[in-house]
């Protein structure tokens, strides 16, 4: 069984121009998903990018680069359209999709991500929630009566994915044309290590973290 981690690293983005390869303790964000997955037991790293500072970075790195057509890296354009470009060019048996966004993310939780599969047909990573009052930007409730408001105690929690990781089969994503099909597992990860980054907010407190 051949085990592929692949990054999905286009080079552009609105909320922060060029933010994979924007400097987070003296690291590009995009080293830190890179370094996860290499000291993961996946065989092979790939980054899927349309660009060409990300693919000279990446081969520093010797990280293996497919490159990215242009229309399958817009901003509208779907993670599963890059996956499925991959999947339909390189040869693997498992597929681990990480997100660069989440640079908490350590080579144990990839690990035991990957041996859930003996148990599911897919498997993505999530942090567990507890209940919270949450409000429309119109100012209206919108999982609650406001009237009737609830304890936390007597809220089921839930869990909420964290995009660090998802993993599949190539079989499993040709056929289903998504990131996770079947019985589907759901990997726990700390809250604490779920740090997504989307805003300049959110560099300046992963600085913090690291």
């Amino acid at each position: 069984m051949k085990t592929i981690a692949l990054i999905l690293a286009r080079g552009g983005s609105k909320g922060i121009p060029n933010k994979n390869l924007q400097m987070v303790a003296g690291i590009p964000l995009l080293e830190y998903s890179i370094n996860a997955a290499k000291y993961s037991n996946v065989d092979e790293v790939w980054i899927s990018t349309d660009s060409s500072h990300i693919k000279t970075l990446s081969k520093s790195f010797g990280i293996n680069v497919i490159d990215r057509p242009n229309e399958l890296a817009k901003d509208t354009s779907p993670s599963e359209d890059a996956l499925l470009h991959f999947a339909e060019n390189e040869d693997f048996d498992v597929l681990v999709f990480i997100q660069p966004t989440s640079p908490l993310l350590r080579p144990l939780y990839i690990n035991e991500g990957i041996e859930m599969l003996k148990d599911y047909d897919s498997v993505f990573s999530a942090y567990k929630e507890h209940w919270l009052p949450r409000w429309s930007l119109g100012g209206l409730p919108i999982n609650f009566d406001n009237n009737d408001r609830p304890r936390r105690q007597d809220k089921d929690e839930v869990y909420v994915e964290n995009g660090a990781f998802y993993i599949t089969t190539k079989g499993r994503l040709l056929n289903s044309r998504v990131r996770v099909s079947g019985n589907i597992g759901v990997y726990e990860m700390p809250f604490g290590d779920s740090f997504q980054v989307d805003t300049w907010e959110d560099l300046k407190l992963l600085e913090k973290l690291v």
